[in-house]
């Protein structure tokens, strides 16, 4: 009789080389031990981006947000359909992974600015303003200012988004965090001035 995989079991593959051990746990029916699986296969260098398309429409949200995590360094893989998922943590963690591609496509740039300045989720609004700063394009300017105004997390995280752009508006941005009721938005504030001098 053969014993199904779990989470331990294939974790343990990851690490021992055993890709087949991995490969099974991908087809398991418990969504913990796919997601696993995932990781493991990417320590083994055979997570294909094949794969990580498939993992991004899994019917559970564990396995498609870590499916978005491991998306981070496969370039080729789209993950502008992830930031319409119905799991808000999937949203934000295919935000942050955007920002790690730093591609400004117009699709990606669109969707995360929507995203920054209308979310409902405040973890969501602070990925995609994280992933703008990161991927550094002009279109987002408007947005991250805006989101200087937002929740105290969101807008610590607007004023370090503003690192790679400059301009009046910014600036204006950047003085006006130096007041912010939240000590660890003014500190932001004051790291970026100091480090732009």
């Amino acid at each position: 009789m053969t014993v199904p995989p779990t989470r331990r079991s294939v974790a343990i593959a990851g690490h021992t080389g055993d890709v087949g051990a991995a490969e099974d746990g991908w087809m398991s029916d418990d969504p913990a031990v796919r997601a696993t699986a995932l990781g493991a296969l990417e320590r083994l260098h055979a997570l294909t981006d094949e794969r990580l398309v498939a993992a991004l429409v899994d019917d559970a949200a564990e396995v498609r947000r870590r499916a978005a995590e491991l998306a981070a360094t496969h370039h080729a893989v789209d993950l502008v359909p992830c930031l319409d998922d119905a799991d808000p943590t999937v949203v934000e963690m295919a935000a942050w992974a955007l920002g790690e591609h730093e591609s400004n496509r117009e699709p990606v740039m669109a969707r995360l600015i929507g995203l920054a300045t209308s979310a409902p989720e405040m973890l969501v609004r602070e990925a995609a303003v994280a992933a703008l700063g990161a991927i550094g394009d002009d279109a987002a300017i408007d947005a991250i200012i805006a989101a200087t105004t937002d929740k105290p997390t969101v807008r610590r995280r607007a004023v370090l988004a503003l690192a790679p752009f400059a301009g009046p508006a910014v600036d204006a941005a950047i003085e006006r965090a130096l007041d912010d009721r939240d000590w660890q938005v003014r500190q932001a504030a004051e790291d970026l001035r100091r480090a732009q001098s």
